[in-house]
């Protein structure tokens, strides 16, 4: 319990954190947050890592000058589809048998949910998935296991990359020194985790609702 309740507090008070580090560790900060978001992407043990909103706490301080964004936003782009790639070649070559139930911290139901996300929408689930918690760390994974071609898998990965932390580092950037956003960042994390699945709830939603699917194909 207490280390996640660790993990909650570092993801509620990343800005905190975040700005510990630039304090403590200077521009090797800059190595640090493309490791955490190489390991959230790429290592299928480490789901729980904060995503969304790290990108958003390392644009509010790049606003401030503690960061150059020009040089952060393709580190943190490379980090991210290095991981993706990683996490891909390690799905086809280990597959399923990893989430047998005996490693701790690969559950079986993870991996369903994936596989089932995967098998609805295809190839757009990479870049959906991104924006989802916990599920972009298994999509690579499973693209790899069910032997997604690897062309595909690497143009929906880039796409997905680029789209992902454009949306969060350049919100960040601009939104995240308002005053009540600043003073409210738990509650910011929050509402940026509950927006996150909402391209794929949207998604879900029109392909189950056939008025929905009439409406948009018209």
């Amino acid at each position: 319990m207490e280390a996640v309740r660790s993990v909650l507090d570092f993801i509620l008070h990343v800005d905190r954190h975040l700005a510990v580090l630039v304090q403590s560790y200077g521009a090797w900060t800059y190595g640090i947050l493309g490791l955490i978001l190489f390991c959230e992407t790429g290592l299928v043990v480490t789901p729980f890592l904060p995503g969304d909103s790290l990108l958003f706490a390392a644009g509010a301080l790049a606003a401030t000058g503690a960061f150059h964004v020009e040089y952060l936003y393709p580190l943190l782009f490379c980090a991210v589809v290095l991981g993706d790639n990683v996490n891909y070649w390690v799905g086809s070559l280990v597959g399923p048998r990893a989430f047998s139930g005996r490693v701790r911290f690969l559950k079986p139901r993870h991996l369903g949910r994936t596989q089932q996300f995967f098998a609805k929408y295809g190839g757009k689930t990479i870049v959906l998935a991104r924006f989802v918690p916990i599920v972009r760390t298994y999509t690579p994974f499973v693209a790899g296991a069910g032997r997604m071609p690897y062309p595909r898998f690497l143009l929906f990965s880039v796409l997905g990359a680029a789209l992902w932390i454009t949306i969060f580092l350049w919100g960040g950037y601009f939104f995240g020194n308002i005053p009540v956003v600043r003073e409210n960042f738990g509650l910011v994390v929050i509402a940026i985790i509950l927006l996150s699945v909402v391209p794929a709830v949207v998604e879900i939603v029109r392909h189950k609702n056939p008025e929905v699917r009439s409406q948009n194909s018209e």
